[in-house]
């Protein structure tokens, strides 16, 4: 209630903006979108979902929510960017096998503290060495953890 009081409503605002704005304040421990975060060709698209998420006090672009993936992958290059302490790494002899079946061996696993919104997790990702257009890829783990059902609607 105090969020809501002190909260500033324009006074030339919808009904239906003002509804999404008041969802977002009583879900704040959900990851939720409206009608607003749709591309321009609204729902009928095919694009990947994308996330943006903190890292300590980094901002981190391109995370890839995967349903199709059984692990969370982290690129050795995101951790590079990120400056992550070596000792936080650690070896494992985990296989990843591909979209096209031939496995990449992980370099490493680590356990990440990360920001969605306005909720943390601490998930484990598979390091791998590899030129790939994510810096995160969120997959089945973090899905059920989060509470989260990819959808093509957004």
């Amino acid at each position: 209630m105090k969020i809501l009081n002190e909260t500033h409503v324009p006074g030339k605002i919808t009904v239906s903006h003002l509804e999404n704005i008041s969802n977002k304040i009583f879900e704040f421990n959900w990851i939720t979108f409206s009608d607003d975060d749709l591309p321009l060709e609204d729902i009928e698209h095919n694009r990947a979902l994308y996330l943006i998420v903190k890292y300590e006090d980094s901002v981190v672009t391109r995370v890839l929510v995967d349903n199709g993936s059984s692990a969370n992958i982290c690129p050795l290059s995101t951790l590079n960017k990120l400056k992550v302490d070596d000792e936080s790494i650690h070896k494992n002899n985990i296989c990843v096998r591909g979209f096209d079946g031939r496995g990449k061996d992980s370099v490493d696993d680590i356990m990440l503290d990360l920001t969605i919104g306005l909720v943390e997790f601490t998930m484990e990702f598979q390091v791998l060495d590899v030129a790939i257009s994510y810096n995160f890829l969120l997959g089945r783990p973090w899905i059920h953890v989060a509470k989260e059902v990819p959808s093509s609607l957004h």
